[in-house]
């Protein structure tokens, strides 16, 4: 399984619109990493839907996290500061795990 993090917007927005995405191997994880690191992705899936933003967020930040495993691909966009407690988690371990 490969997941992949992209940031957009925020106070950097410049910086932001250049960079590749970021991509996390899970499978070079260690086993107990990956475990919950798949956890966190299934509950992020199955979450409700984020709120939809009240007005507009000029210097937001948005995030899109794909996940491929094996051939199935999900995407997850939220942005700040309507992210769902599942995908905060997510995005939070993807965050320890990427360089």
């Amino acid at each position: 399984m490969n997941i992949s993090l992209a940031t957009h917007g925020g106070m950097a927005a410049a910086i932001h619109m250049r960079a590749p995405p970021r991509v996390l191997s899970v499978d070079g994880l260690a086993a107990p990493e990956a475990d919950a690191l798949i956890k966190l992705v299934d509950a992020a899936k199955r979450a409700p839907p984020a709120a939809a933003p009240s007005g507009a967020m000029p210097d937001a930040m948005s995030y899109t996290i794909t996940i491929d495993d094996g051939g199935e691909t999900t995407v997850l966009n939220q942005s700040d500061p309507n992210l769902t407690t599942e995908f905060s988690a997510l995005l939070d371990a993807i965050d320890r795990h990427l360089p």
